[in-house]
């Protein structure tokens, strides 16, 4: 069994071996890591050796860090990140390397139909119909987006809405609230077989289908990092903000995820506070005062034209994984179309938590 994780901010683990008898055997770790001295390696595969095959991630890292030695120096490398490895070897996930991956870039689009959008193209990855798919959104019009489970009328004031032309709708994923004006903001999704994210917990699926940006972000001069739970963070403050959906596939079998990204390339921050009721328990753990000072716009750390990040993304991702253009089919826009209709255009759906 083979398995590969890169450690969010630092280097790639893999890990090959065999499960006899239920418990873990001939475990080989390896990687672009630093570790000294030298022999620890074999601490570690001697860690794992013989532990139970059902060990959790945590439980494979306590056994890592209790065999190293005291001197032991890992760069770029945790005790938890060779756990996780372990547990996709075990779990035959996936990498983004196995993938055919397929970019979507279209025309503007309507907020609502950017919902049914993610929801159709990711129940097809689900079904095996389409490849794994990045999709670069582009807004037809404002809009403030909701989580799944947010409150109506205790995120959205209507009358800031209304007053500055704002489509209020409800997304498929959970989180919080995204403020959108079309050149101001960079959003896209990622619609890809969980398999990708077999053996990482919940949480750390948000880091591992994060790391690419991160990447793409450093390569524009912004030291930029995933901060718990769905933040991308940088020292300026956050600049974007992530949320999933799982969906099943057919006949209950593996499915996909969906994880989109909200980035702030610019934003009017006086009209946000105008239109999204923020309030003061939300504020208390972000280390600020301010609503105005938590976001830090993308505009203002690379000096470059929104359509100019975007570009950088995409090549980032395609120098990387791979990215051949694509398209959304005829059958698809159909779906997504009815689903505005009889879903997310609503106002069962949009009210559906008052």
């Amino acid at each position: 069994m083979h398995g590969e994780y890169k450690v969010p901010g630092g280097k790639l683990v893999v890990v090959d071996l065999d499960v006899r008898e239920g418990v873990l055997r001939d475990v080989r770790v390896a990687g672009d890591f630093f570790l000294e001295p030298d022999e620890a390696i074999l601490s570690i595969n001697g860690a794992l050796e013989g532990a139970p095959s059902s060990t959790d991630a945590a439980g494979l890292a306590a056994r890592i860090t209790a065999a190293l030695p005291e001197s032991a120096v890992m760069l770029g490398l945790t005790a938890e990140g060779v756990g996780v490895a372990v547990r996709r070897a075990l779990a035959h996930a996936t990498e983004w390397s196995d993938f055919d991956w397929q970019l979507v870039h279209m025309a503007p689009q309507a907020p609502a139909l950017h919902m049914a959008l993610d929801e159709v193209l990711t129940a097809e990855v689900a079904a095996g119909r389409r490849a794994p798919t990045l999709r670069v959104w582009e807004w037809a019009s404002p809009a403030v987006v909701i989580g799944s489970f947010q409150s109506l009328r205790n995120e959205v004031d209507p009358d800031g809405a209304a007053r500055h032309g704002m489509t209020v709708v409800r997304r498929v994923s959970g989180g919080g609230a995204m403020f959108v004006e079309p050149m101001s903001t960079i959003t896209y999704s990622l619609s890809v077989p969980e398999s990708l994210v077999s053996g990482l917990t919940f949480a750390d699926s948000y880091a591992y289908l994060d790391d690419w940006v991160l990447g793409a972000l450093g390569d524009m001069g912004i030291k930029a990092w995933y901060q718990p739970l769905n933040d991308i963070a940088t020292d300026a403050g956050k600049i974007a903000g992530a949320a999933q959906k799982r969906m099943v596939g057919p006949d209950g079998g593996p499915g996909a995820v969906l994880h989109h990204v909200t980035m702030s390339y610019d934003i009017d921050a006086d009209k946000m506070l105008e239109v999204l009721r923020i309030g003061k328990e939300k504020m208390s753990d972000k280390g600020t005062r301010s609503a105005k000072k938590r976001v830090d716009p993308l505009r203002r750390q690379t000096g470059l034209a929104r359509e100019q990040v975007i570009e950088h993304m995409i090549a980032s991702f395609r120098g990387r994984y791979g990215l051949a253009t694509g398209h959304v089919t005829a059958e698809e826009l159909a779906r997504a179309e009815e689903l505005v209709q009889t879903k997310f255009a609503t106002e069962e759906w949009t009210a559906r938590v008052p």
